[in-house]
């Protein structure tokens, strides 16, 4: 059997690092590089999908994700590449004749969460993140849920829990 030679060039994954702050901002670093934000904003926990496709370079290359809390804890994860989409013609699909009505948003508020920290919302249907005085707002469009009266609003660092039923 014939060996093979070894690839003169390793292997390697790109390294993002989020460094979350008291505030609820994120400053993020591919392999040590600051990877700055869009023009104009910050970094939130909310904007995970943007960093991990600016990150990935539009998810054509894998990366290791390390999150390190304001709390002294830290994760990792990995993200892999996502294959190349097949080109094929899609189904023709038949245009609405009419346009969707506009959503009767609920509001629901509660207190006690971390500055800046991610709110789950459950059945989770997004995050938002608490504003300066630990307040949160959340709206739910309940057509877009239906059958549900109540909602559980959790804090991802905070462990706070409101339940709150949809009006």
């Amino acid at each position: 059997m014939k060996n093979q030679p070894a690839s003169s060039t390793p292997v390697t994954i790109p390294l993002v690092v989020l460094t979350v702050h008291r505030n609820g901002t994120i400053t993020v670093t591919r392999d040590g590089t600051v990877l700055p934000p869009p023009a104009h904003s910050t970094w939130r926990r909310s904007s995970l999908p943007e960093i991990i496709e600016a990150a990935s370079e539009r998810r054509t290359v894998p990366v290791w994700v390390e999150v390190h809390e304001t709390d002294g804890t830290s994760f990792t994860d990995l993200f892999p590449a996502q294959p190349e989409p097949r080109h094929h013609e899609p189904a023709a699909t038949p245009k609405p004749r009419h346009a969707a009505p506009d959503p009767q948003l609920t509001e629901m508020r509660a207190e006690g969460f971390v500055p800046g920290e991610d709110i789950a919302i459950a059945p989770i249907t997004g995050h938002i993140d608490a504003g300066k005085d630990g307040t949160v707002q959340a709206l739910i469009d309940p057509t877009e849920h239906p059958g549900v009266t109540e909602v559980v609003l959790v804090g991802r660092v905070s462990g706070t829990l409101a339940v709150r039923r949809l009006r």
